[in-house]
């Protein structure tokens, strides 16, 4: 029985310095995973995350303790045997913490950890019991940042998902194979000759224009980013952020883009197989249920941690042994890489506007290379395919860094440089439909690309608006901002929510 003025266990711990070896791992990983967690919370909301979570940084470290334990008891590591657990505790913690910042493992940063870590253990070799303290205070401390953080997600409403007419039953009279390829940030061929961009890409430009590629002139993307641009074409809908008030929030972006939209209902109900053929997991990192037939990766070669950007891999590869399976089916491809891409991101990683330009640019020329091979294999194989080249946003040229776009802009030539998005279509016969005039954004590109595949004018009479949107947090209150108008004007107009969906 505990007597009365026995202290409890907690104060035990704060007056002791004995500390079992379980409590050292569990406060190695502790607030590693909180940071995490809080500042990724849209990429690590599975199930599979959080068992990976527990499992790396919480129960492999607690073993790994108690195995240190038993061996230095064994005296194992003779006099260094005494330095090896707090050393441990302060490795590992700044090691768990190098990975959640770097988005996996940063050569350089964890042999600055691993050195500074030798040199505080001389120092603090007897305080590991205040060590810990420290630890577990941070967790402590971060742990209303993370509870802050999941209380405040926006109520997800599917109510923009509703499409205004029976186009999800469309029936399609013809099914050529569709090829949805798209490089990432390739600004259309008219900004491109003029604003910050001003360069010369006839070459690649007079290729299409020889396999009779339709180009479209000063078509755009209704949103400035690969998420938001993505969901909004898929579903074939304005989603004007959803009432989120980070770009990251409200969407579901990853369950709309890879699980289940309208334009994947729509090509399955007309007898389509399915394919997702991606340069990189971006797609996939919160690890949503595939809803396309097939994909290129698999869920185990998906990474727990990271952007989304590391293991790459060649697309033209999958993509050519799609094609040549099941040739007798009907198959839609969306085809993603990540050329050109856009500048650089961070303010603290930009080398100035005119050095973003020149790497912008050899970007430019690679995806030009991957375009030209990709194109010519399918015009090998499928020469009655549909080809649609459409880019989700611009490269961003004319900025310093990417970031800036969710402040207000101006100018014209920025805001182009940004919603400016490339579209080019091979169509089957070189036949373009007589509406094909009303491709102008992204949003509307399937609702014109369903009504010529079924003959069915009809759905053209609910096109979306074709405005363009900003979610603006720096600089003005934040929200979604209408940033060009329907007549290709630029705008600043924050847009309310509760108005309709059609203006």
């Amino acid at each position: 029985m505990k007597k009365k003025d026995e202290p409890s266990a907690v104060k035990k711990f704060f007056l002791t310095k004995s500390v079992h070896p379980l409590l050292v791992g569990l406060s190695t990983g502790l607030y590693p995973i909180l940071f995490y967690f809080t500042t990724n919370l849209t990429l690590v909301n599975s199930w599979e995350h959080l068992v990976f979570f527990i499992l790396i940084f919480l129960l492999i470290p607690m073993i790994l303790f108690r195995v240190c334990q038993l061996l230095v008891k064994k005296h194992v590591f003779g006099a260094y045997g005494a330095y090896l657990i707090p050393f441990l505790s302060i490795f590992i913690f700044l090691f768990f913490i190098g990975i959640c910042h770097y988005g996996g493992i940063n050569k350089k940063a964890s042999l600055l950890i691993l050195f500074g870590s030798l040199a505080l253990v001389y120092f603090l070799v007897k305080h590991l019991d205040k060590i810990i303290k420290v630890q577990l205070l941070l967790a402590l401390i971060g742990l209303p940042s993370l509870i802050y953080a999941v209380a405040n997600q926006p109520f997800y409403s599917k109510d923009w998902h509703l499409q205004p007419d029976d186009i999800e039953k469309v029936i399609f009279k013809t099914k050529p194979n569709v090829y949805l390829i798209q490089p990432d940030g390739y600004v259309n061929f008219s900004e491109l000759k003029k604003g910050y961009y001003n360069i010369d890409n006839s070459l690649f430009e007079k290729f299409i224009d020889d396999l009779d590629f339709k180009n479209y002139p000063d078509f755009r993307s209704n949103y400035p980013s690969t998420l938001a641009s993505n969901t909004s074409m898929l579903m074939m809908k304005h989603h004007y952020y959803n009432k989120a008030m980070h770009p990251s929030d409200g969407l579901h972006s990853r369950e709309v883009i890879v699980t289940k939209n309208t334009v994947l209902d729509v090509f399955k109900n007309n007898g389509y197989k399915t394919h997702l053929v991606t340069e990189a997991p971006y797609l996939l990192l919160n690890r949503p249920k595939m809803g396309f037939d097939r994909s290129n990766f698999k869920r185990v070669e998906v990474p727990f941690i990271g952007k989304g950007f590391k293991n790459k891999k060649n697309v033209i590869t999958p993509l050519k042994d799609y094609i040549e399976i099941d040739k007798e089916i009907s198959k839609f491809f969306f085809v993603e890489f990540f050329n050109p891409g856009h500048i650089t991101n961070s303010k603290y990683e930009t080398t100035g506007f005119q050095n973003e330009k020149v790497k912008w640019l050899k970007a430019l020329d690679a995806a030009n290379n991957t375009l030209t091979e990709m194109i010519t294999m399918i015009n090998e194989l499928d020469p009655e395919g549909l080809i649609i080249i459409l880019s989700d946003h611009g490269g961003y040229v004319g900025l310093d860094y990417a970031m800036e776009m969710y402040a207000p802009i101006y100018e014209r030539d920025k805001i182009y440089s940004i919603f400016g998005s490339n579209l080019s279509i091979k169509w089957p016969n070189n036949k373009a439909p007589d509406f094909d005039q009303q491709l102008k954004t992204t949003v509307n590109v399937f609702r014109i690309l369903f009504s010529y595949l079924s003959q069915e004018k009809k759905y053209l009479n609910n096109l979306q608006a074709d405005s363009s949107y900003s979610l603006i947090f720096h600089e003005a209150p934040t929200g979604p901002y209408e940033s060009i108008n329907e007549a290709g004007e630029v705008t600043f107009i924050k847009y309310d929510q509760g108005s309709s969906d059609r203006e």
